[in-house]
């Protein structure tokens, strides 16, 4: 099985999101873990959104990178610019990628204009996650 760690600064609403989706859509074939470089819980809107689409994701932690000095991983995805400058080397050929997308948490508006903001990054996250894995894995 693949392993995949997803990183933002604050591991706690894009990095999340990319945890639930491939632990949901790659099940038996990826397994997703997320970290942070300044963590700060889980955002309870990324927790929501992501309960729309039927996937629980409040028993996900948010960590910090060091948690996982020593692990290997197939894939690190760095999900914001700010993760991407301080995300450390991480050795033994594992593939090293950037995916930007919006910051949610930074949205403004209505409640609902906010809301939508977060599902559509959710929407990019699965589309481009499925788009990505789906030919790695062939």
């Amino acid at each position: 099985m693949k392993r995949v760690l997803f990183v933002c600064t604050g591991n706690s609403c894009r990095s999340q999101m990319a945890e639930g989706l491939v632990n949901h859509d790659f099940a038996g074939k990826i397994k997703a873990f997320s970290a942070g470089t300044e963590p700060h819980g889980l955002n309870p809107k990324a927790v929501q959104v992501m309960a729309e689409t039927g996937i629980d994701i409040t028993t996900q932690t948010s960590d910090h990178l060091n948690k996982y000095d020593g692990q290997s991983f197939d894939y690190v995805i760095t999900l914001c610019g700010d993760a991407n400058e301080k995300c450390p080397l991480f050795m033994g050929g594992v593939k090293r990628l950037h995916m930007g997308f919006d910051d949610p948490p930074k949205a403004t508006g209505s409640s609902e204009d906010v809301l939508a903001v977060y599902r559509r990054v959710r929407d990019e996250i699965r589309e481009k996650l499925a788009e990505f894995f789906k030919s790695e894995l062939n």
